[in-house]
């Protein structure tokens, strides 16, 4: 019953806070379009809360996995990124905006405690082969966030504001805490290895095996696209309603579409999940394109469903080489190391969209669908995995099922 009780509350805790990191991020951009009326700066305080990922990333799950209470301190970083958040809320419009992307620069070094931080929380809450299930609904709650923060920013946005966008943000985030502070204890373990060598080893053990290397090359390049379609989605929506939130809820509708091909692909999961990734960012290439030549919502909602097709099953592709290729003993870093790669990506690329969606939106657009078939050629060109069957006597094994939750794959 207790484990049963602590799974609940892990389930919790991190569904709320991944709904809150969902909502924040089109919550914060669409805030700066309101306050300020450009897209530039609203784009930067976007790219702010997501580029300093790639240092808090590593440096964070190192320190989760040295503590011996990760709970209470991903409980304190929770509670960081909600104050930061409240911050820049309630002084855009009265702070330089170049002082507030400074605040969502720091906030950003904790993004990956939103997200990341809980999964490898997982074995201190369900252990033997209750860790698979556990695993199956700890993805399940990365879908429902996906899918329901983005319309939660559109419609608080359209129907009581931006801020109102930030302020449930916030509240989630902060809901989250308790949750993550309750979270077992883990074994104390050895000392005395410096910090810089856990955070050497993760980025060579990346840099080393094949797998790791093609799939974490490819989706860094792939993410700067959808940094740009990201940003891009409100200004389109501007553009054919008159509404940003209109356009916020065009993410929504490439979740849905996301969580439907990773349903569909849990029937028949793929026997090397390294060529769906190949597959994926050709559908989000062609997403962007079309949004791109977009003049109508039915088209734009067309656009992101497609993109939608490609992101679901990228996500469920990387997550499952990253489960089969890690060692055992690198791979809490190697997850938020490679999705803090991800994430810094994805600042780079709204970066550059905010700027050059304002000269031309459908141009910024198609540079979205350009970055995307430049990740495709970066998989082919990159070394080819050395295998893609685990070896028999790997221990420890998860399978990677419907939303890239622990199910087909060793992790």
């Amino acid at each position: 019953m207790s484990r049963r009780y602590r799974l609940g509350g892990y389930l919790a805790g991190a569904l709320a806070a991944r709904t809150g990191d969902e909502i924040s991020s089109p919550a914060l951009l669409l805030l700066g379009l309101s306050v300020t009326g450009s897209a530039t700066a609203a784009s930067s305080l976007l790219a702010g809360l997501t580029i300093s990922s790639a240092v808090g990333g590593p440096v964070f799950g190192a320190l989760l996995d040295r503590s011996p209470r990760p709970g209470r301190l991903l409980a304190c970083a929770l509670a960081a990124y909600a104050a930061a958040l409240l911050v820049i809320l309630l002084a855009l419009g009265h702070t330089p905006v170049v002082q507030l992307v400074g605040v969502a620069v720091l906030a950003g070094l904790l993004g990956p405690a939103l997200a990341g931080g809980w999964t490898a929380q997982l074995p201190l809450v369900v252990t033997g082969r209750d860790i698979r299930r556990g695993s199956m609904l700890d993805g399940l709650t990365y879908n429902l966030a996906s899918l329901t923060g983005p319309a939660l920013a559109g419609v608080l946005a359209t129907a009581a504001g931006a801020p109102a966008a930030v302020v449930v943000s916030v509240v989630l985030v902060l809901l989250a805490a308790p949750a993550a502070w309750l979270l077992p204890a883990r074994p104390v373990r050895e000392g005395g290895r410096p910090l810089r060598r856990d955070l050497a080893a993760g980025f060579a053990a990346i840099a080393r095996i094949a797998g790791l290397r093609r799939a974490t090359v490819t989706t860094m390049v792939s993410f700067a696209g959808v940094g740009m379609m990201v940003v891009c989605a409100p200004l389109l929506g501007v553009r054919l309603t008159g509404e940003a939130g209109h356009g916020a809820l065009l993410l929504s509708a490439l979740a849905a579409s996301a969580l439907t091909a990773n349903v569909v692909m849990a029937r028949r999961p793929p026997a090397v999940p390294d060529r769906v990734l190949l597959i994926s960012t050709l559908l989000l290439a062609a997403g962007s394109a079309l949004a791109a030549v977009a003049g109508s919502p039915a088209v734009a909602v067309a656009a992101a469903v497609v993109a939608g097709l490609g992101q679901g099953p990228q996500l469920t592709a990387v997550l499952a080489v990253r489960h089969r290729e890690a060692p055992e003993h690198l791979r809490g870093q190697i997850f938020t190391t490679a999705a803090s790669l991800k994430i810094s990506s994805f600042a780079v690329g709204s970066a550059i969209a905010g700027p050059l969606a304002t000269w031309s939106l459908p141009g910024a657009l198609f540079t979205a669908a350009g970055i995307q078939l430049l990740a495709a050629l970066t998989y082919l060109l990159t070394a080819r995995p050395s295998g893609q069957q685990l070896p028999p006597d790997r221990p420890h094994g998860l399978l990677v099922g419907p939303a890239g939750a622990a199910a087909g794959q060793p992790e």
